[in-house]
């Protein structure tokens, strides 16, 4: 049996594979903004000197890293509506993916952390820095530059578990991609380029956060 290749529908296709490429990456873009702020705060908690949050942190990260991200997303988007929280799709995928990228991330960061010398901290506390200070300008700088290239994988990896939340109907690249071979009955071709795509958003992104690294951490914690 022959199969011929055909990629004709492709130009009217392909403003929808655009528009859901860029919805991929604006649910990347916020949810690595809102999931990395969570995780140092929660790498912070996990180190503090109040024992219920760190055992509530704790909790947290593991109920997020052992349970399936979709159940995850159903949980948040068709069970919170029986206590009466209802979420739109873009909403229910943006906090269901925050929630799971800063359960791995909270262990990334903390990793970064406990991997800075305690004599700077004590060193800068000795100065008369204030402890957030200390924490944020000193500590926090160096072991963002450490953990750069894990956090950058997690990063990258959330870009492409934003195919789940098709699931939910936000019309992502992953859910453009399957409306377009259901009209054009081209399966091969239409994921074939989908794959390309992402393939393309992924050494992109990566490219724009190694540059990003170089500039705002500085030659000297690179």
């Amino acid at each position: 049996m022959r199969y011929s290749l055909d990629f004709n529908w492709l130009w009217d296709g392909m403003g929808a594979l655009a528009y859901g490429a860029g919805t991929t990456l604006a649910l990347t873009v916020s949810t690595s903004v809102l999931g990395i702020v969570l995780s140092i705060l929660g790498a912070a908690a996990r180190r503090g000197p109040y024992p219920w949050l760190r055992k509530l942190v704790g909790l947290y990260v593991e109920i997020m890293r052992n349970t399936p991200f979709l159940v995850q997303l159903f949980f948040i988007f068709f069970g919170l509506p029986s206590l009466g929280i209802r979420l739109d799709p873009i909403t229910a995928a943006v906090l269901a993916m925050t929630l799971n990228m800063a359960a791995y991330t909270i262990e990334v960061v903390g990793a970064g952390l406990d991997a800075i010398p305690r004599g700077q901290k004590e060193a800068a506390q000795a100065l008369g820095l204030r402890p957030p200070l200390v924490f944020f300008k000193i500590i926090l700088p160096q072991a963002i530059a450490i953990i750069f290239p894990a956090l950058t994988s997690q990063i990258i990896i959330m870009m492409l578990e934003s195919a789940v939340v098709s699931q939910i109907s936000v019309r992502e690249l992953a859910q453009e991609a399957d409306l377009l071979q259901s009209r054009t009955f081209r399966s091969f071709e239409t994921y074939l380029v989908a794959t390309l795509i992402y393939l393309s958003m992924s050494a992109a992104l990566r490219r724009l956060l190694f540059a990003g690294k170089r500039r705002f951490l500085g030659a000297g914690l690179a």
